[in-house]
């Protein structure tokens, strides 16, 4: 019997060292069994420390790969993580232009783990103003909610970021000093939520994508956005409760734990 699996697109960029980008993305779906069909917004030279190169593909090949993929498929959410340069923002904001009625999860990324930037000022204004009113589900860390919105109170990030056209933001704060990790939920409607989670020891590389991935993809499965992020963040935290160390820097996820008995 084929079990079915619903699609979702993924804009990511391609990450050398398979812990972070499109290979997070891909093994996020296939774990909540989808299938994922992937456009690459940027090559990069990283390793588990750091990125020491960025290099964005063309916005007109962006475009026509995915517009390729629509036309075949029936996506039921699009992920968005790294973007890289401006002109691919405003190459992704066609697409959704084009495609409205899809839901869309957006994972800002704006720097890399060790604090090396991956987004200038025009390309920070891009998300703003051409992919943020079209997004159901925005996941920044709390330092990328505070460069989005030059705020630096975490419930005034989470209120401008619904006011630039946000749906639902889940605003994860594990850089803050706290015992507890306290991420914050905001909806248009007026719902807020505090999730939170046990404080994990290590650092980790693509735990961004990895949430991001895991919400559309119970979206994708049908899951309205408050319950998807839920039930998306305690498959993250088990995915870093359970990571494994394949280099010489962060800790990758163990994004197919259930397979191994490891929790």
């Amino acid at each position: 019997m084929t079990q079915h699996r619903p699609v979702v697109l993924s804009f990511s960029g391609h990450d050398p060292s398979g812990g972070a980008g499109i290979q997070a993305d891909i093994e996020t779906l296939i774990s909540h069994q989808c299938h994922c069909c992937s456009v690459i917004t940027a090559l990069t030279e990283q390793d588990s420390s750091n990125v020491k190169k960025l290099i964005p593909q063309h916005a007109e090949d962006i475009i026509d790969q995915a517009t390729t993929l629509l036309n075949d498929f029936p996506v039921k959410a699009i992920k968005i993580g790294l973007i890289g340069h401006y002109e691919t923002a405003l190459a992704i904001h066609s697409i959704l232009l084009q495609h409205p009625h899809i839901p869309v999860i957006l994972d800002p990324v704006l720097a890399s783990g060790d604090g090396t930037s991956l987004a200038n000022e025009k390309l920070i204004d891009c998300i703003n103003e051409k992919l943020l009113p079209y997004t159901t589900v925005i996941t920044p860390n709390s330092e990328e909610a505070r460069i989005l919105t030059q705020h630096s109170n975490i419930n005034d990030c989470g209120k401008n970021l619904l006011d630039k056209g946000g749906d639902t933001v889940l605003i994860t704060c594990t850089d803050e000093a706290s015992t507890l990790v306290e991420n914050k939920y905001f909806q248009k409607e007026g719902k807020t939520e505090t999730f939170s989670w046990q404080r994990l020891a290590e650092n980790y590389h693509g735990s961004g994508c990895t949430l991001a991935s895991a919400i559309a993809a119970l979206m994708a499965h049908g899951l309205d956005p408050f319950t998807a992020i839920s039930e998306a963040q305690e498959y993250t935290w088990n995915s870093l409760h359970a990571a494994y160390h394949p280099g010489k820097g962060q800790h990758n996820p163990h994004r197919l734990f259930w397979m191994e008995g490891n929790i």
